[in-house]
């Protein structure tokens, strides 16, 4: 009967040997590759999440300090056990202090009932309390309130409304304008000359109304003609105009508007997100254009701003517009070509037809 069992030990044997062979090779590998691995994060520290930690700590425990000592591993072995010994701890430790009562309001969903408050200023408590039911979550009226009054959001009736609302409400119609300045080399010597514009907030289209180092009545009273002109005036099929508090925008040239059928939206006073559409073109054409260049007459000036309100109006992709230009372009199929204005301080690529 031994001598029967021997052939088949023998066997297990072999196979156990080629096993442990191959389960050790594997072992090598990984010890190897942690050490790769360490190398690369060069003395940087790892950061963990949570559930991370427990995965290891749960395996570590299995092996113990003196096995793990021989491993290359990513943190210490005592770093392993101490997490270990911590969930533990948790499992089986409470909170210190522990509120009475009912648990507060979770944040997302005060966040929530701040941003309807905001974004809606009509709203009252059971118009948002009747919001927050179709989105799942049973809020009472009491609890609306207590948010809103502790963030000083008043209630609906003495809510103002947002910019925002009142710009997109009249999509289409509004035009805002605005001043910024550029500084000339003049054989008179440095001068400032003030460069009027007027933007389309629905389409983001520019239009140079003027510049001149002296803008006052008579240049306010023409870019107000050209402005309502009924055949090519950039406000005749507009009601709206935001304009800020610049002494510059002179009665005569609001009541021009006025006889025109366009109303004037002042800005508040220190208040530039009112006018943010205008901001962004004056942030815009400044730090692409005219703080690159040193300009040497008020011609040079004129070039560079015809030049790149080209560039802005059919070339140059807008985030608020799906980030694509302006002016839709016919796409071709050949190589990839580069068009530069400016002597190449202001670049567009295209496909050649």
């Amino acid at each position: 009967m031994p001598a029967t069992l021997h052939p088949l030990r023998a066997l297990l044997l072999t196979v156990a040997g080629i096993v442990h062979r191959e389960q050790a090779d594997r072992i090598a590998y990984l010890v190897e590759e942690n050490r790769v691995l360490r190398e690369q994060l060069g003395g940087k520290r790892l950061r963990l999440t949570d559930d991370q930690r427990r995965r290891l700590a749960s395996k570590a425990k299995l092996l113990g300090r003196k096995a793990l000592r021989g491993l290359a591993t990513i943190v210490t072995p005592d770093t392993l056990l101490r997490w270990h010994r911590e969930l533990i701890a948790a499992k089986w430790t409470y909170p210190a202090k522990r509120r009475p009562g009912r648990p507060g309001l979770m944040e997302a969903l005060r966040e929530l009932i701040l941003r309807m408050a905001l974004e809606n200023g009509s709203w009252g408590y059971s118009r948002i309390q009747g919001e927050l039911k179709d989105l799942g979550h049973r809020v009472a009226r009491s609890t609306i309130a207590k948010t809103l009054r502790e963030h000083g959001v008043p209630p609906a009736p003495d809510r103002p409304g947002t910019w925002r609302t009142f710009l997109r409400a009249h999509w289409g119609l509004v035009a805002a304008a605005d001043f910024f300045t550029v500084e000339v080399w003049t054989p008179r010597g440095l001068v400032t000359h003030y460069v009027l514009f007027v933007i389309d907030l629905a389409t983001r289209r520019v239009e140079l109304l003027g510049l001149t180092p002296h803008p006052g009545e008579g240049f306010m009273a023409q870019v107000a003609r050209n402005l309502t002109d009924p055949v090519a005036g950039f406000l005749r099929a507009r009601s709206f105009l935001i304009l800020d508090r610049d002494a510059k925008f002179t009665k005569a040239f609001k009541r021009t508007l006025e006889r025109a059928g366009v109303s004037t939206v002042l800005s508040p006073y220190r208040a530039p997100n009112a006018n943010a559409y205008a901001e962004r073109f004056v942030l815009s054409i400044k730090t692409e254009c005219t703080r690159r260049m040193i300009f040497f007459g008020e011609r040079m000036l004129r070039r560079a701003l015809r030049e790149y309100l080209e560039h802005y109006n059919a070339e140059r992709p807008h985030q608020g517009v799906g980030n694509v230009p302006l002016r839709p372009r016919v796409r071709g199929h050949g190589e990839i070509e580069c068009h530069e204005r400016l002597g190449g301080l202001l670049k567009s690529y295209r496909r050649a037809a």
